[in-house]
């Protein structure tokens, strides 16, 4: 890889859409922002600013996309820089035919506020659900709702060993179950998958409806952070429970794939996905994707950051001292702002974007026997 990570990652939403647009400018891309209603936490403009290369009529597309989760995107972001100031990988699409969409900040707003969620105080990755049924439900959210997201902050010791005791009782893969699979009667806590469509939500779908409606395959690498070994880029199977799906998944990018439905994933079973998308706005396609989920801090440590950060949400009177003391500490959480975790990142992903072009170029190669 010949780009310094230091050319990539940035300090703050503002820095890093500047990258991002002036990396999109310098490789003769377009950009085609959808300005967000809202503004950022230093008065700037809010995207989703989507930039294609490749035709408009390519049989095979590849979309990578940053900050699902808005404070994720830091990494996200980074790893589209890169690839974006990567003449090699440019060649290389071109020479295969296949056409990449970079989706910038799926969530601007929760980057630039430093937040996982909307501006609807919504998980986006919990929010393509069908909202014309009855919205799911998560008893085991329910029953621990109060310690998660308490009136006050820090918790009580009594919180905090009630939240114990169900650690004790349950295991920790039943509680990362309950807590982060997905909710919809707490608007105000965590993990929240909304009543309805999101702006985010809106926004990607019609840009997928712009942009895969015609391909005939179609790749997907979601970039993500907080869970897992810190610096390790675990590829989670972002499909439908399909057998063929998995087993191309693993040809792609190798047999270490993981599946949130067998259990080898870091992550819990979750519900309202955003590849549901692919299959709704891109039918046509055989669709290929995973998330790329870089470790940061432990998984009850990001739970402990993100009850705080729901706590301040829903606190706005906090005084300062305590909400720069929180924020820094969501921050830190999801992104290793360190030289050696950064190249780890970008190395790994540089790889995982070969693998897809590979996959994808192999399908074309045998549509053509």
């Amino acid at each position: 890889m010949s780009v310094d990570s230091a050319d990539c990652f940035a300090q703050s939403y503002g820095e890093a859409r500047g990258k991002f647009l002036a990396a999109a400018d310098a490789a003769g891309l377009d950009v085609h922002s959808h300005t967000h209603p809202l503004l950022g936490v230093d008065g700037e403009t809010l995207a989703l600013d989507v930039v294609r290369d490749g035709p408009r009529d390519a049989q095979a597309l590849l979309l990578v996309s940053s900050g699902c989760h808005g404070v994720e995107g830091y990494c996200g972001s980074a790893v589209q820089i890169a690839l974006l100031h990567d003449p090699a990988w440019q060649a290389a699409l071109h020479a295969a035919g296949v056409a990449v969409l970079y989706l910038h900040a799926l969530n601007p707003h929760g980057f630039s506020w430093c937040r996982r969620t909307t501006h609807e105080n919504v998980d986006l990755n919990r929010n393509f659900i069908d909202f014309h049924a009855p919205l799911p439900e998560n008893a085991g959210y329910d029953d621990i709702a109060a310690l998660l997201v308490p009136s006050t902050w820090p918790p009580t010791p009594a919180v905090e060993a009630a939240l114990g005791r169900r650690l004790a009782e349950q295991g920790l893969v039943a509680l990362q179950t309950a807590i982060t699979s997905g909710q919809y009667a707490h608007p105000e806590g965590l993990f929240f998958g909304g009543h309805n469509p999101t702006w985010s939500h809106v926004t990607l779908r019609q840009v997928l409806r712009d942009h895969a409606a015609h391909c005939a395959r179609l790749g997907w690498i979601d970039l993500h952070t907080g869970l897992g070994a810190s610096g390790v880029g675990e590829r989670i199977f972002a499909c439908r429970d399909d057998a063929a799906a998995l087993a191309r998944a693993r040809a792609w990018w190798g047999e270490g794939v993981t599946s949130i439905y067998d259990g080898s994933s870091s992550s819990a079973l979750l519900q309202g996905l955003m590849w549901n998308l692919a299959y709704e706005e891109s039918p046509q396609a055989e669709y290929t994707g995973i998330a790329l989920e870089y470790g940061t801090v432990p998984l009850m440590e990001v739970i402990t950051v993100l009850r705080a950060d729901q706590w301040l949400e829903n606190h706005p009177e906090a005084d300062d001292a305590m909400r720069a003391q929180i924020k820094r500490r969501v921050r830190d959480a999801f992104y290793t702002d360190t030289p050696a975790w950064k190249q780890r990142v970008l190395e790994q992903a540089m790889t995982v974007a070969r693998q897809a072009l590979a996959g994808l170029s192999a399908q074309r190669a045998s549509d053509a026997r």
